[in-house]
């Protein structure tokens, strides 16, 4: 994939791997958009790269994904990358009867989100002479935490939609590609929960390495293997990653 020249949308772009994404792709010399439900931590990204431009939105609500579309195809008619990557991860157990919200919240960020939006922005992208949607799963969609019961699920799913997206649209000026990361060290899911986690400069290098390879999906570390992993070993590795502690 050719990282400059590109005009690109990344939901999720205020922080962790969304803006170090929109860091390499501002570095090469592409338009940048990125999105956050937060004003002040897209400031905070703004102010760090003034090339960023930036637009609030909450992507769980669909008429707010659809005013992003509208707005971002208006102010940047050349727009031909979307990178799916906003995403939360909840920690809960089930016994205890969550609140539907609780539940639904993360379906609708996680999974109806990058769904929709891809589906926005297929016309538009089929007029460019060349565009790439980037899917943001996780190596959870192949061996998931129990803990995180509806991150793995809305993960998993995401792994598959991103399989028949990409077999849809051969043949097409777009190019579908599956960012798996492993855990890395960023705030998802609450502060500190991941300071053993990959480091973020390494992780997002190892994309970028990959994505300039012509990768149409992108692992390091534990993804690459779960991704890759045969039933027998998925079933170990679930048990093992879910030893009680």
């Amino acid at each position: 994939m050719e990282l400059s020249g590109n005009t690109v949308l990344v939901t999720g772009g205020a922080s962790g791997i969304g803006l170090g994404l929109a860091e390499q792709f501002v570095q090469v010399g592409s338009t940048v958009i990125i999105c956050g439900r937060r004003e002040d931590k897209l400031k905070e990204a703004q102010a760090k790269y003034p090339q960023l431009q930036i637009y609030v939105c909450d992507v769980a609500d669909s008429n707010e994904r659809v005013a992003l579309f509208e707005w971002v195809t208006s102010e940047f008619p050349a727009l031909n990358v979307l990178i799916n990557n906003a995403g939360i991860q909840q920690r809960f157990q089930l016994q205890q009867a969550p609140e539907w919200e609780t539940i639904h919240n993360e379906i609708a960020i996680n999974l109806d989100a990058p769904i929709h939006l891809a589906t926005l922005f297929i016309p538009h992208f089929m007029q460019q002479a060349q565009a790439a949607i980037l899917n943001v799963t996780s190596g959870l969609a192949f061996s998931p935490m129990a803990m995180m019961p509806i991150y793995g699920a809305t993960k998993a799913a995401m792994h598959s939609f991103t399989l028949s997206l990409r077999h849809q649209l051969s043949g097409t000026p777009i190019t579908v590609v599956e960012v798996i990361p492993p855990a890395v060290d960023t705030d998802l899911g609450g502060v500190g929960l991941h300071t053993n986690a990959t480091p973020l400069p390494e992780y997002i290098a190892s994309v970028i390495e990959q994505l300039k390879a012509g990768s149409l999906e992108t692992t390091h570390g534990f993804s690459a293997n779960s991704s890759r992993a045969s039933r027998e070993q998925l079933d170990e590795l679930f048990k093992r990653m879910n030893q009680p502690r």
